[in-house]
Protein backbone atom coordinates (compact mmCIF):
# COMPACT_ATOMS: atom_id res chain seq x y z
CA UNK A 1 0.00 0.00 0.00
CA UNK A 2 2.45 2.83 0.68
CA UNK A 3 4.92 1.96 -2.71
CA UNK A 4 1.26 2.51 -4.31
CA UNK A 5 1.01 5.89 -3.13
CA UNK A 6 5.05 6.69 -3.62
CA UNK A 7 4.15 5.89 -7.26
CA UNK A 8 0.95 7.86 -7.54
CA UNK A 9 2.97 10.56 -5.84
CA UNK A 10 5.36 10.56 -8.15
CA UNK A 11 3.08 10.58 -11.01
CA UNK A 12 0.82 12.96 -9.84
CA UNK A 13 4.16 15.75 -9.21
CA UNK A 14 5.49 14.33 -12.96
CA UNK A 15 2.16 15.64 -14.03
CA UNK A 16 2.06 18.65 -12.38
CA UNK A 17 5.54 19.85 -13.27
CA UNK A 18 4.63 18.59 -17.29
CA UNK A 19 1.56 21.35 -17.02
CA UNK A 20 3.40 24.13 -15.04
CA UNK A 21 6.55 23.02 -17.18
CA UNK A 22 5.49 26.36 -19.50
CA UNK A 23 4.58 28.67 -17.53
CA UNK A 24 7.40 28.65 -15.14
CA UNK A 25 9.92 28.66 -18.21
CA UNK A 26 8.03 32.04 -19.60
CA UNK A 27 10.37 34.36 -21.19
CA UNK A 28 9.76 37.94 -19.43
CA UNK A 29 11.58 39.56 -22.01
CA UNK A 30 8.36 40.27 -24.19
CA UNK A 31 6.75 42.26 -21.42
CA UNK A 32 10.13 44.46 -21.66
CA UNK A 33 10.05 44.68 -25.51
CA UNK A 34 6.46 46.09 -25.54
CA UNK A 35 7.27 48.84 -23.15
CA UNK A 36 10.29 49.42 -24.97
CA UNK A 37 8.41 49.79 -28.00
CA UNK A 38 5.87 51.89 -26.51
CA UNK A 39 8.44 53.80 -24.97
CA UNK A 40 10.50 54.71 -28.29
CA UNK A 41 8.91 57.59 -30.69
CA UNK A 42 7.68 57.47 -34.08
CA UNK A 43 9.99 59.69 -35.73
CA UNK A 44 12.26 62.45 -34.76
CA UNK A 45 13.14 65.38 -36.14
CA UNK A 46 16.45 67.80 -35.35
CA UNK A 47 16.77 71.39 -36.16
CA UNK A 48 13.14 71.35 -36.35
CA UNK A 49 10.90 74.78 -37.98
CA UNK A 50 7.25 74.02 -38.44
CA UNK A 51 4.21 76.10 -38.72
CA UNK A 52 0.51 75.04 -37.78
CA UNK A 53 -2.79 76.75 -38.61
CA UNK A 54 -6.34 76.84 -37.43
CA UNK A 55 -9.43 75.44 -38.75
CA UNK A 56 -10.09 78.63 -40.76
CA UNK A 57 -6.51 78.99 -42.51
CA UNK A 58 -4.73 80.97 -39.97
CA UNK A 59 -1.52 80.89 -38.87
CA UNK A 60 -1.89 79.60 -35.65
CA UNK A 61 1.64 78.60 -33.96
CA UNK A 62 4.95 78.19 -34.93
CA UNK A 63 7.67 76.39 -33.49
CA UNK A 64 11.33 76.19 -33.67
CA UNK A 65 13.09 73.10 -31.71
CA UNK A 66 16.45 71.42 -31.38
CA UNK A 67 14.96 68.36 -31.21
CA UNK A 68 11.42 66.92 -31.35
CA UNK A 69 10.29 63.60 -30.72
CA UNK A 70 6.74 62.18 -32.06
CA UNK A 71 4.83 59.94 -29.49
CA UNK A 72 1.54 58.80 -31.78
CA UNK A 73 -0.02 56.18 -29.91
CA UNK A 74 0.89 58.08 -26.90
CA UNK A 75 -0.53 61.35 -27.94
CA UNK A 76 2.38 63.87 -27.79
CA UNK A 77 5.58 65.42 -28.71
CA UNK A 78 8.41 66.51 -27.07
CA UNK A 79 10.61 68.99 -28.00
CA UNK A 80 14.29 69.75 -26.60
CA UNK A 81 15.11 73.87 -26.59
CA UNK A 82 11.73 74.97 -28.06
CA UNK A 83 10.99 78.42 -28.94
CA UNK A 84 7.15 78.40 -30.08
CA UNK A 85 5.55 81.42 -30.72
CA UNK A 86 1.78 82.04 -30.67
CA UNK A 87 -0.12 84.02 -33.32
CA UNK A 88 -3.45 86.08 -32.46
CA UNK A 89 -3.67 88.94 -34.65
CA UNK A 90 -1.65 91.91 -32.96
CA UNK A 91 -1.47 90.20 -29.78
CA UNK A 92 1.82 87.52 -30.18
CA UNK A 93 3.67 86.15 -27.94
CA UNK A 94 6.96 83.84 -28.20
CA UNK A 95 7.63 81.27 -25.15
CA UNK A 96 11.01 79.30 -25.40
CA UNK A 97 12.01 76.60 -22.69
CA UNK A 98 14.52 73.84 -21.72
CA UNK A 99 11.69 71.52 -22.75
CA UNK A 100 8.36 71.26 -24.01
CA UNK A 101 5.38 68.78 -24.44
CA UNK A 102 2.58 69.30 -26.49
CA UNK A 103 -0.44 67.16 -26.03
CA UNK A 104 -3.03 66.07 -29.03
CA UNK A 105 -5.46 67.94 -27.47
CA UNK A 106 -3.06 71.08 -27.62
CA UNK A 107 -2.13 72.32 -24.33
CA UNK A 108 1.70 72.94 -24.51
CA UNK A 109 3.39 72.42 -21.11
CA UNK A 110 6.68 73.98 -20.82
CA UNK A 111 9.37 73.49 -18.43
CA UNK A 112 12.86 74.72 -17.00
CA UNK A 113 13.91 78.60 -17.33
CA UNK A 114 10.35 79.62 -19.23
CA UNK A 115 10.01 82.99 -20.38
CA UNK A 116 7.27 84.09 -22.13
CA UNK A 117 7.69 87.23 -24.33
CA UNK A 118 4.99 89.55 -25.22
CA UNK A 119 5.43 90.59 -28.88
CA UNK A 120 3.44 93.86 -28.83
CA UNK A 121 5.22 97.07 -28.91
CA UNK A 122 4.29 98.80 -26.28
CA UNK A 123 2.88 96.79 -23.36
CA UNK A 124 2.26 97.34 -20.08
CA UNK A 125 4.05 93.72 -19.64
CA UNK A 126 6.96 92.34 -21.96
CA UNK A 127 8.20 89.11 -20.16
CA UNK A 128 6.92 86.56 -18.11
CA UNK A 129 9.76 84.20 -16.56
CA UNK A 130 8.54 80.80 -14.89
CA UNK A 131 9.99 77.48 -13.86
CA UNK A 132 6.70 75.73 -15.15
CA UNK A 133 3.63 76.92 -17.61
CA UNK A 134 1.09 75.32 -19.25
CA UNK A 135 -0.81 76.45 -22.40
CA UNK A 136 -3.79 76.44 -23.54
CA UNK A 137 -2.61 76.94 -27.37
CA UNK A 138 -6.60 76.92 -28.95
CA UNK A 139 -7.67 79.18 -26.41
CA UNK A 140 -4.36 81.20 -25.51
CA UNK A 141 -5.24 80.29 -21.65
CA UNK A 142 -1.46 80.29 -19.84
CA UNK A 143 -1.21 79.36 -15.89
CA UNK A 144 1.39 78.47 -13.75
CA UNK A 145 1.10 77.08 -10.14
CA UNK A 146 4.90 78.09 -9.43
CA UNK A 147 7.00 80.86 -8.78
CA UNK A 148 6.80 83.88 -11.54
CA UNK A 149 8.01 87.17 -12.37
CA UNK A 150 6.72 89.66 -14.41
CA UNK A 151 8.14 92.28 -15.88
CA UNK A 152 7.24 95.53 -17.49
CA UNK A 153 9.00 98.75 -19.24
CA UNK A 154 8.28 100.04 -15.75
CA UNK A 155 7.25 97.24 -13.01
CA UNK A 156 8.77 93.94 -12.14
CA UNK A 157 6.14 92.18 -10.33
CA UNK A 158 6.91 88.54 -8.48
CA UNK A 159 4.57 86.19 -7.00
CA UNK A 160 3.50 82.10 -7.05
CA UNK A 161 0.66 80.83 -9.57
CA UNK A 162 -0.54 83.02 -12.53
CA UNK A 163 -3.90 82.74 -14.95
CA UNK A 164 -3.44 84.67 -18.38
CA UNK A 165 -5.09 85.34 -21.17
CA UNK A 166 -2.98 85.81 -23.91
CA UNK A 167 -5.41 86.62 -26.05
CA UNK A 168 -6.69 90.08 -24.26
CA UNK A 169 -3.32 90.36 -22.18
CA UNK A 170 -5.24 89.98 -18.98
CA UNK A 171 -2.64 88.26 -16.49
CA UNK A 172 -3.72 87.67 -13.25
CA UNK A 173 -1.25 86.72 -10.29
CA UNK A 174 -2.39 83.73 -7.73
CA UNK A 175 -0.51 84.80 -4.45
CA UNK A 176 1.20 88.21 -5.37
CA UNK A 177 4.28 88.92 -3.78
CA UNK A 178 5.84 92.00 -4.79
CA UNK A 179 5.81 94.83 -6.61
CA UNK A 180 8.63 97.43 -8.12
CA UNK A 181 7.39 100.93 -10.02
CA UNK A 182 10.29 102.48 -11.90
CA UNK A 183 10.32 106.05 -12.58
CA UNK A 184 10.51 107.34 -16.24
Amino acid sequence: MTVLRVVLLILFAGIMAWLWHPILTEKKDDSVKQEEHLAKPDYIATQLQQLAYSENGQLNYQVKANKMEVFQELGFSHFTQPVFTLYNGEQNWELSAAEATLYDNNMLVLEGNVLAKNLTEGAMISDVFADNVRVDIKQKLMNSQQPVEIIGPSLKITGKGLTADLHNEVIELINHTKTIYYDQ
